[in-house]
């Protein structure tokens, strides 16, 4: 296999299109925003992501990577388009379909699809359904017979701010619908990743990613609901977390306003959708975090009922420190709900993005920058532990009220607790 086409060219889809670029393989990016389109063709990027730039830049400038509205004929296709959630938090696979369908018209005989897009089990098997309609001139597995082309699932596992690196170096669990199918999806994965490359079956394989996200999930929510009963008995949950982790068969997270992000804010809820009387503790789960981002909220409320008419700065957005991701930030939703509550009284810093979304701006939110936010008064939230954040003095933040729902300033709460 020489080639590749990648659909989405998102926060997956990009750094892999240009990591397999990189490393020989002809690839081909597709994505239907044409401004996303236009500034990869640039040699630019549209997603913040270490040490990316300059590796779109290098592979557009040789021309190993191209950026296209539309498929092009390839040795393989790979699938890395979102998977959202519908308003009744059932699993939305119209992008995926969509996907398969755009495809189709240029699939040929040896090519193989791999389906990357975290998906409930089943999915890629009704993937290939959606490829054999179209194409009743190939056969497609489940069809009889040995496949001309191959469908897998092959789930990535990387950690935004170190994809690049996790792109290769992580083990990939690879689950075709046959063996052909497969081998010739892990021969596409031997041109670039260096970890342990691990045969399954799609519908595992798809269960793999769901449970990995779904067991960060449940331990997420242990120590958020830790927090809520350290709160209730006046404790340092922090401090808490800290002794308990001394033991040696103890390793509790930290606590937070909730959990964002595309894939464990999301994909728990795959699997409850699929087996709601099973996934009992998965359920609560998600429950739990949900919950958290009201906890935070009805905190500045009472902090505000304290002090009528104070200001309200709130310190990040993203769903986690140092990225400018803010897919289903519970930051994001709190800073929001504040500012439709508190209209006129609310603003935000965040450093990771330079234009504020639409939603806020319709609560009456504006983004400033951190000098601005520090000569304000009132209360201060910090709903993310940038690092830029941790290195805030103590005198700039005295005289506030202080919520601090990642613990990075709590050494500032405990004095002020001293000195009564």
């Amino acid at each position: 296999m020489t080639s590749v086409c990648v659909i989405g060219l998102g926060y997956i889809g990009l750094p892999t299109a240009a990591l397999m670029a990189s490393q020989g393989l002809r690839v081909y990016g597709v994505d239907v925003n044409p401004k996303v389109v236009e500034t990869i063709s640039m040699g630019g990027i549209h997603i913040a992501e270490a040490d990316l730039e300059g590796l779109v830049q290098k592979v557009v400038s040789n021309g190993a990577l191209t950026a296209h509205r539309q498929p092009v004929e390839a040795d393989a296709f790979m699938i890395t388009v979102p998977t959202p959630l519908k308003d009744n938090r059932k699993p939305d696979l119209d992008y995926v379909f969509a996907a398969g369908r755009s495809i189709a018209p240029h699939l040929k005989k040896g090519n193989v699809v791999i389906l990357e897009s975290t998906s409930p089990v089943g999915t890629t098997q009704a993937l290939a359904q959606v490829l054999a309609a179209a194409r009743p001139d190939l056969r497609f597995p489940g069809n009889g017979g040995e496949p001309d082309v191959s469908v897998a699932y092959c789930p990535e596992r990387v950690l935004p701010g170190r994809i690049l690196v996790e792109l290769v170096e992580n083990d990939r669990c690879v689950g075709g619908l046959t063996q052909t199918c497969t081998d010739r999806a892990i021969a596409v994965y031997e041109a670039f990743v260096r970890g342990a490359i691990l045969r399954t079956t799609a519908p595992t394989a798809e269960l793999v990613k769901l449970s990995e996200n779904a067991f960060r999930d449940v331990n997420i929510a242990f120590a958020n609901e830790l927090s809520l009963v350290a709160d209730r008995h006046g404790i340092d949950v922090w401090e808490a977390i800290e002794l308990a982790n001394r033991h040696p068969r103890v390793n509790i997270l930290k606590p937070g306003p909730g959990v964002g992000g595309h894939c464990i804010a999301v994909d728990p809820w795959f699997i409850v959708d699929a087996a709601p009387k099973e996934a009992r503790l998965i359920r609560t789960a998600r429950e739990v975090n949900d919950h958290k981002a009201h906890y935070v909220f009805d905190l500045v409320t009472e902090a505000l009922a304290r002090q009528p008419g104070a200001q309200v700065t709130c310190f990040g957005l993203a769903f986690k420190a140092n990225v400018d991701d803010l897919r289903e930030s519970p930051s994001l939703e709190i800073v929001e709900r504040l500012g439709h509550t508190y209209r006129g009284r609310v603003s935000v810093v965040e450093p990771y993005i330079s234009e504020a979304p639409a939603s806020l701006a319709a609560a009456g939110v504006p983004l400033i920058p951190l000098d601005q936010a520090l000569e304000r008064k009132g209360v201060f939230l910090l709903l993310v532990d940038h690092a830029i954040f941790t290195r805030i003095s103590r005198e700039k933040l005295a005289g506030r009220a202080i919520i601090d729902t990642r613990g990075i300033w709590r050494m500032v709460e405990r004095r002020r607790a001293n000195n009564g």
